[in-house]
């Protein structure tokens, strides 16, 4: 995801992989990677079970998503983590280092404030240029490293991450599908 001037930019490629076994977009109904609530784009990593649970429990009443600033969506965090636990079954424990329980699910996602990243110990990261998750994660951030200064829109750049990690990475394949959102005009822009 990318964002610059006024516009932010959420790029995925279509693969789902269980292991060795390959899911391509021409066999899956649901191959996007984006879901959206209500205003917000989201690219969910890891599990494929992600999906369905996100769908259900981000529009579950007692969660009262919203993912507008940093603040709202780690209180969405913490509303979710029960839910999770309790309603879809959640295994909590990772790491026994692990200082909170995990709620297993990475992603990043846009909407008219900004390109955030939610993480698995209810990190939530707001990010000034682009950011990345998922197998492809570091192909990407190079990509758009690489490319942030010459290219004039938040697509351009969403797009050569996400084209890069399809590139090198072997659970990552092309097409790609991607949303955009105008961003709200902040103080002294």
């Amino acid at each position: 995801m990318a964002r610059k001037g006024r516009t932010a930019c959420i790029a995925a490629d279509t693969l789902t992989t269980f292991g060795d076994i390959r899911l391509d977009h021409s066999l899956d109904c649901h191959h996007s990677k984006i879901q959206t609530f209500g205003k917000t784009h989201m690219g969910i990593v890891g599990s494929a079970a992600h999906t369905l649970v996100a769908e259900r429990a981000f529009n579950d009443k007692a969660v009262k998503a919203d993912f507008s600033t940093r603040d709202t969506t780690f209180d969405t965090l913490i509303r979710l983590h029960p839910v999770l636990k309790e309603n879809y079954f959640l295994n909590a424990k990772d790491a026994e280092e692990d200082p909170y329980e995990t709620s297993q699910i990475d992603s990043v996602f846009i909407n008219a404030n900004g390109i955030f990243a939610m993480f698995s110990l209810r990190e939530v990261y707001e990010y000034t240029r682009f950011w990345a998750v998922g197998s492809g994660a570091c192909y990407a951030l190079g990509a758009m490293h690489a490319v942030y200064d010459r290219y004039k829109s938040a697509k351009d750049i969403a797009m050569a991450g996400a084209e890069a990690g399809a590139m090198f990475d072997t659970s990552s394949q092309l097409p790609l599908t991607f949303k955009t959102v105008k961003l709200h005009q902040t103080e002294g822009q």
